[in-house]
């Protein structure tokens, strides 16, 4: 049931922390996986580590703001392959941490643009090959952030639900084309976006004490979640948002 082979998978922001994970859990799982980050410099070492352990990647180095990029990525997919049936949009970013009475007006259009406008450019790039290749997944890596109040996150939280309505909507759209999107709102996890935090031994203890599970995900907890709505096991799932935090947001 958690078997990709022969699929084909396009996973941006994947040179490393949760990206990377999904890429190789997918390559495990028999897929095609198409490598995507800013540089190619980036994307090469996952790609080699993939090989050596059996598995097939290429690079596609791209800019998830630049829809030019975007349309390249999609285009290479095709060129090398001749269809696409999966693709997580994981990369994201957050140049600002603060209340939102701070936040300047570049940053919030960088964060929209970049973690809101490129995955819906993304998706309505890449969403009539997956449905013409017979139906497949879409996988939007959300977050916590936005599902409740933050003092410091505020506009990347909007920008992280905002991504989880766009799941909800396009599964609306595409579910009679045999196309399911669903997101996944992952908690703290351990990855370089929230090293300032988990390398601080007095936050860190904080942050496992508020979890049920007692310590801070890693990229492998959601890389097996992101496999799960990948495959044929969840077939029957869309248009979710699935919350993978240990348990922080019930304590």
């Amino acid at each position: 049931m958690f078997d990709l082979q022969d699929r084909v998978a396009v996973v941006t922001g994947s040179s490393r922390g949760i990206g990377r994970a999904i890429a190789e859990a997918f390559a495990r799982a028999g897929a095609r996986v198409v490598v995507s980050s800013r540089t190619r410099e980036a994307c090469e070492p996952v790609v080699e580590a993939i090989q050596a352990a059996g598995g097939t990647a290429l690079a596609v180095p791209c800019h998830i703001g630049r829809k030019e990029q975007l349309t390249t990525l999609v285009e290479a997919t095709l060129a090398a392959w001749g269809r696409l049936d999966v693709l997580v949009c994981n990369a994201a970013i957050n140049p600002a941490y603060g209340p939102l009475a701070e936040l300047s007006d570049e940053a919030f259009d960088k964060i929209m643009g970049t973690n809101v406008r490129s995955t819906v450019q993304l998706c309505n790039l890449a969403l009539p090959h997956i449905a013409k290749a017979g139906g497949g997944s879409v996988v939007i890596v959300s977050s916590i952030a936005g599902l409740r109040g933050t003092g410091t996150l505020g506009a990347y939280g909007m920008s992280k639900a905002a991504e989880a309505a766009l799941a909800r909507n396009l599964a609306v759209e595409w579910g009679p084309r045999g196309v399911r999107v669903n997101a996944i709102a992952p908690g703290l996890v351990k990855t370089d976006f929230a090293r300032a935090l988990w390398e601080d031994p007095v936050r860190l203890e904080r942050a496992e004490t508020r979890t049920p599970l007692r310590r801070l995900g890693e990229p492998e907890d959601i890389a097996g979640v992101a496999l799960f709505l990948a495959s044929a096991a969840g077939a029957y799932v869309t248009g979710q948002t699935i919350v993978a935090d240990g348990g922080e947001t019930i304590a």
